[in-house]
């Protein structure tokens, strides 16, 4: 539109911007302007925002005002908007509209968040395991890069490990370690981790963990997970690696670990299987894998037994002989 268009939108909506910002159709004009409006108009709309960032951080549509300001602002005038923020971090990371506002301020300002990583120390496994709170964990270890900030949160993650790859949230904060390189603590998770790999592997969440593991952790990881599976043998007799193959999450760990192993491992596995191939075809899940198998030319496909046609008394009438 012509500028004398966007001054006379402008100078209506001004006054009325802060209700426009909680509008469910207000608020894409409030965006719309300070996407296109003059460095005038996005500073008038900025300084409305000052002083109720909290609010509308926590409000459905005034949040996505807050996040669109940010990637505008300057950075002097986002350091203004976060320090409404402290003291309030904690309840915006686990608000659902709120959670958002904290994980843009960390995209974009990722060197001045320290009150956000604060606020996290000593409740990061709180804030792992909540829907809203996880998301900004895997913010902080994706964009904070210095040891001070991310270390601590790291160690914390560590330290709960357990309950956190059984977690419906927490899982992912463990496969973000796993996959984005964090060297030390990718092994130090692995290993803490230990003696356990064969319950983890079919369990509903933690065998996404198992499957990052094995893909992101080296090959040192590998051969022990690898290892673990094959020799320990379960209540009911069969080892790990059969019943992770039987299982309805173990499968789909071991087609994703057979895709990624070596040739000598592959042999490993299928000569442990091998034993259990008719057990398997005949099983729900384990013949999912047998099939897969096949497929890639691994094992031979199995040939169809022969029925034997039976005469049914009941199908074919056999007349009554008179002697």
């Amino acid at each position: 539109c012509s500028r004398e268009d966007l001054n006379l939108v402008y100078s209506e909506v001004l006054p009325q911007a802060i209700q426009l910002m909680q509008d469910v159709f207000g608020n894409y004009v409030i965006q719309k302007l300070l996407d296109y409006g003059t460095p005038a108009m996005r500073l008038g709309l900025i300084n409305c925002i000052k002083g109720n960032t909290v609010m509308l951080t926590l409000q459905t549509y005034g949040c996505r005002i807050v996040q669109k300001a940010l990637e505008v602002m300057s950075d002097d005038e986002r350091l203004e908007i976060m320090r409404e923020l402290e003291g309030h971090v904690s309840r915006c990371v686990q608000d659902q509209n709120g959670n958002h506002v904290i994980q843009k301020c960390i995209e974009v300002m990722s060197t001045k968040v320290g009150f956000v990583v604060e606020a996290f120390i000593g409740r990061v496994a709180e804030f792992a395991t909540h829907a809203y709170g996880c998301r900004c964990v895997q913010r902080i270890l994706e964009f904070c890069k210095t040891q001070k900030e991310i270390v601590p949160i790291l160690d914390e993650i560590l330290t709960s490990v357990h309950s956190l790859v059984t977690d419906q949230y927490g899982n992912y904060v463990v496969q973000h370690v796993l996959i984005n390189g964090h060297p030390h603590f990718q092994y130090a998770i692995t290993q803490k981790l230990r003696g356990f790999y064969t319950a983890l592997s079919v369990h509903k969440f933690a065998s996404n963990v198992v499957e990052k593991m094995f893909e992101f952790a080296g090959p040192q990881v590998r051969v022990s997970l690898l290892e673990e599976l094959t020799t320990y043998t379960r209540e009911d007799g069969m080892s790990g690696l059969v019943g992770a193959v039987m299982d309805q999450y173990g499968n789909y760990v071991m087609q994703k670990i057979f895709d990624l192993c070596n040739d000598k491992q592959k042999q490993i596995i299928i000569d442990h299987l091998r034993p259990n191939e008719p057990y398997l075809r005949r099983a729900l899940y384990g013949k999912h894998f047998v099939t897969r198998l096949e497929r890639q030319g691994c094992l031979t496909p199995s040939q169809p037994q022969q029925q034997t046609q039976q005469t049914s008394m009941n199908a074919i009438h056999i007349p009554h002989v008179l002697h």
